[in-house]
């Protein structure tokens, strides 16, 4: 099994890789199952990854493998790694939420829109572990509509004077390096919206509480406050007034990174079911033997296969700069939506001790339930694909 999944349910032999990214998919996946899987229980029940962990991840180059090599990276920009690293954590049950937030996220604005002073300031930190990133893009009262936000960066001769409120930041209350979403003002003149680089220790700069979720128990997510910041200029990313349509560039590689999750977990569910109903007896035959559990079992290995070959195929519309953003939501909604379903047949197939917190099936089917969520809600994502169709 060359990419590390298994030939079941139908599901057709892939194609995008190459030796090179079989061979990181081996070392991926033997250094979670060996560093992470076993410290699960330990992060779920504080409600975060350790740091120590996270800077052993990046000594051996999983994370933000992109930053070039004279500043502590690896310099690997192919995707497919990306793509790699996010199917092995979901196939592993590690918490995905840093990986896919550093690497997918908040790399490319570190990479792309930093000044080279910016990029000897962060990124050696960044590849290093030290400096962990985060994104801070939603607000109270926005959700999904980013032009609604309404924290406010006002320029005081010197430095910008930041306030406003971000929730459900990830990694909020270990960030060491956040870059924020705010509306910026100049004598009174609205410009728009700018992202800027607010460091840890900043005078104003507040965490609140560590948010309380139903699944996803290791990831930190916190809210996050700013009181009248004062946040040099040397610390805004990109052109002044262009930070929503930069957040844009960026959003249909998040978007497709979601979609590469959601199908591996869904993958993950369904192996974790098959494996089940072919143990499980009742009325003395094997519950996966009724036409009824055959049935729905064939139904969504059919889908998940067919998930599968459009993932990989936006991989390659991405690499080659051709991925739309219509094509990512409609990536986005879709496998969500669908891992989740496989997810609920699995824990409904498992009878009761699919509710039982020591069955994988359960753990799974909560913590994919926010994946239709965040990113952009299903209803967003379908927003989007409408409007391309000229409606």
């Amino acid at each position: 099994m060359s990419d590390g999944t298994a030939v079941r349910g139908g599901r057709l032999r892939r194609t995008i890789f190459e030796d090179e990214h079989e061979a990181f998919r081996e070392s991926v996946r033997g250094f979670l199952l060996r560093e992470a899987v076993p410290q699960r229980e330990a992060w779920e029940s504080a409600g975060m990854m350790d740091r120590g962990f996270w800077r052993h991840a990046a000594a051996q180059g999983y994370v933000a493998f992109q930053i070039p090599e004279e500043l502590g990276g690896a310099g690997v920009v192919d995707f497919r790694f990306n793509a790699v690293l996010d199917e092995e954590a979901a196939r592993t049950g590690t918490p995905t939420d840093y990986f896919y937030l550093v690497n997918d996220i908040v790399a490319p604005y570190l990479l792309d829109l930093t000044t080279p002073e910016q990029r000897e300031r962060w990124l050696p930190g960044v590849a290093a572990g030290d400096i962990i990133p985060a994104i801070a893009m939603t607000e109270p009262g926005t959700g999904s509509d980013l032009r609604a936000i309404a924290s406010m960066a006002t320029w005081q001769g010197d430095h910008w004077s930041l306030t406003g409120s971000k929730t459900f930041i990830t990694c909020g209350s270990q960030a060491d390096l956040v870059v924020v979403a705010a509306r910026m003002r100049r004598g009174g003149e609205d410009l728009g919206m700018g992202l800027f680089a607010v460091e840890a220790g900043m005078e104003g700069f507040t965490r609140g509480r560590k948010l309380d979720k139903v699944g996803r128990r290791w990831q930190d997510t916190a809210e996050l406050f700013f009181e009248d910041v004062a946040v040099p200029p040397e610390n805004l990313i990109g052109e002044e007034g262009r930070g929503l349509s930069l957040l844009m560039l960026n959003l249909p590689q998040e978007r497709l990174s979601i979609a590469i999750t959601a199908v591996a977990t869904a993958e993950r569910a369904l192996d974790l079911t098959l494996d089940y109903v072919r143990e499980r007896n009742a009325f003395g035959k094997p519950i996966g033997s009724f036409q009824a559990n055959r049935f729905s079992l064939a139904e969504v290995a059919t889908e998940v296969g067919i998930a599968r070959v459009y993932v990989d195929r936006c991989i390659e519309a991405h690499i080659a700069g051709e991925l739309s953003s219509e094509e990512a939501a409609a990536a986005k909604y879709w496998t969500t939506e669908l891992e989740f379903r496989v997810a609920d047949l699995g824990m409904q197939l498992h009878g009761g001790y699919g509710y039982m917190e020591e069955y994988d099936i359960a753990r799974l089917w909560r913590d994919c339930r926010v994946e239709r969520i965040y990113g952009g809600t299903t209803e967003i994502m379908k927003e989007i694909v409408g409007r391309s169709l000229g409606l």
